[in-house]
Order: C-alpha cells, then structure tokens, then sequence
C-alpha cells in the first residue's frame, strides 16, 4: 500500500498527503532555489525527519524504561552544499532539560537517537551533527 501521494500544485509547490491518516503538509522551493520560501522546502523536510525520528525512537525507549522524556525538543539546521546541490550537513540540537537524566538513562536515549531509521537511511556523506543539552 502506497504511503503518501504528492501532486505538484505549480510555482514550485507540492502538496503531500499522508494516506492513512489524510494529514497534507505543503513545500516550497527555498528563496536560494527559485522559490518563496513559504513552506517546509524537501530537503527541510529530510533534516526535520531526523529530529522527529530521533525524539520519536527515544520516546520509545523512555517508554519501555519508565523514563520521562516529555518536553524534549529539537533545533535543527540544515547546511546545503553546491556542485552538486545536495543536504552537506544535519545539526540537531536535542534540549533535553525538561527532565532530569541520570548516566545509564542519557547513553540509552542517545544510542536510541543516534540509531533511530532515519539517521541509518541518510547518505553517509551527510555529516550528522548532534548536540545534547541536559
């Protein structure tokens, strides 16, 4: 079964819409390619995954462990390369100070982040920068 369908709206727009739930998240070019600038661009899109991947699968694991993760948040920044045009680098900053974590806590939920599928699913020349703040 397909996961989402994307139709191009023109003026370098798509609209995707996630089929089981009906959830549509619009893009747009970024200003520096053509665009506006008035939405999520794709390559937004892949380093946001990131950060959601990553807090979602420490989700999980604080689940299975008891431990609080509620109110964790991530920064993310993405550095566009040239020649060819392409995501260069990920920083993620993951504001972790909601909660208090003692040591065994905070090597589970940062193996879980930096293991989580997209961080396994993106290039390997794509540098991974991330930052945990306690």
């Amino acid at each position: 079964m397909a996961t989402s369908k994307v139709i191009y709206t023109g003026g370098l727009r798509t609209e995707a819409t996630h089929l089981e739930s009906g959830t549509v998240i619009l893009t747009d070019a970024p200003k520096d390619n053509q665009g506006n600038g008035e939405a999520f661009s794709p390559t937004d899109l892949v380093a946001t995954a990131l950060a959601s991947c990553m807090l979602s699968i420490m989700g999980i694991v604080a689940r299975r462990e008891n431990i609080a993760v509620e109110g964790s948040k991530a920064e993310v920044t993405k550095i566009m390369y040239s020649e060819p045009r392409r995501i260069g680098e990920i920083h993620i900053k993951i504001d972790m100070t909601a909660n208090s974590f003692n040591d065994k806590e905070r090597k589970l939920l940062e193996h879980a982040a930096y293991t989580c599928p997209v961080a396994k699913s993106i290039h390997p020349d794509i540098k991974q920068v991330i930052e945990f703040v306690y």
